[in-house]
């Protein structure tokens, strides 16, 4: 499947003798059942809005010289802040009618990254995973311990009720009592699966992220989410973890996935499309579109992903009815899309 987002970015067949590009940027919103006719006029403009506001800030910095990181990490701060998003501000509320909240980052000239899962308080878990990659030893932080070095760090850090907003509420409502009525009518065991497949499987996924190459040819990946609508247990998806939700090499692509996590984990989908391209020498759309459109279905999964590689080319790939995305080019063309084109 070839998406608005590479028609306006990369050549149909990759060939190298395409000139590279100067810098180049590309954000997703999160993937899922997003069909125009459940769209409201209004609302479509919001999202819109909102995805051209967040690119703008990434191309400002790359367009001045700045980093790939600094582009990544800004573009999802815009995102973050915004209440349409599965992340930050937007995040979707857990059976306990919490708030936890995972990111990664990663650098493609290092090979450094960063990630928290499972934070209640931190406003922008992206500025904590890039902390943690930056001044820790460690690559991940999870739980109280992450907020404990978030603070510390003198990162923003605000009462849980922050990430409140009466739409997600009612999201979870109405999971739950789709989850009672399941329960009424066959055994725990089944409905619990039965559960998944109705209501996670074609839900929207809001997770955010976002790619980018910079002047230097550096490249740079980040994701942020709120995680799944009534998760229990402490579960974790794949936004935090490196290789599957966030991946980036200098030597190949820098990705950002969004989808049902549990699969993108096990298929390791970032790295993967990065692996195909270094190792088989498939390029960034043969190696998306291998992974996306047979790895992860083959799986039982579903969801997208945004990536750059090292010349420029921009690919958005994504086996369900939409995904919010967005790229720019170092020509200043943007290009958003929202359903399957």
């Amino acid at each position: 499947m070839e998406t608005a987002a590479e028609n306006s970015t990369a050549s149909p067949s990759g060939k190298a003798n395409k000139p590279k590009a100067e810098f180049a940027i590309i954000i997703h919103g999160g993937a899922g059942t997003i069909l125009k006719k459940n769209m409201t006029p209004e609302r479509e403009a919001a999202y819109t809005a909102k995805l051209e506001e967040a690119i703008t800030v990434g191309y400002e910095i790359l367009k001045n010289g700045g980093s790939s990181l600094d582009a990544v990490q800004k573009t999802i701060n815009v995102m973050e802040d915004s209440p349409l998003f599965n992340a930050g501000k937007g995040a979707v509320f857990t059976n306990a009618e919490t708030n936890e909240l995972d990111a990664s980052i990663m650098d493609g000239k290092t090979l450094n990254a960063g990630a928290s899962a499972g934070t209640t308080n931190v406003r922008n878990p992206i500025n904590l995973a890039r902390i943690i990659m930056e001044k820790s030893p460690h690559v991940m932080m999870a739980g109280s311990g992450a907020e404990t070095y978030a603070e510390e760090q003198g990162l923003i850090i605000v009462d849980p009720s922050y990430f409140y907003t009466e739409r997600r509420l009612e999201s979870l409502k109405r999971v739950k009592e789709k989850e009672a009525q399941e329960k009424k009518e066959i055994d725990t065991e089944s409905a619990s699966l039965n559960f998944y497949d109705a209501d996670i499987k074609d839900s929207k996924f809001g997770t955010v992220g976002c790619a980018a190459l910079d002047k230097n040819g550096n490249l740079a990946a980040g994701t942020s989410t709120g995680g799944m609508t009534n998760k229990r247990y402490g579960r974790v998806g794949d936004a935090p973890i490196i290789g599957a939700g966030t991946y980036a090499n200098n030597n190949s692509c820098a990705v950002s996935s969004t989808g049902w996590g549990e699969y993108f984990i096990r298929a390791m989908v970032a790295h993967d499309i990065s692996a195909l391209m270094q190792y088989k020498g498939m390029t960034l759309k043969e190696a998306a579109h291998e992974v996306i459109q047979n790895k992860v279905p083959n799986l039982g999964g579903d969801g997208g992903i945004v990536a750059v590689d090292k010349n420029g080319n921009m690919v958005a790939e994504f086996n369900t009815a939409g995904m919010y995305r967005a790229t720019m080019n170092d020509k200043g063309e943007l290009k958003i899309g929202i359903y399957k084109e």
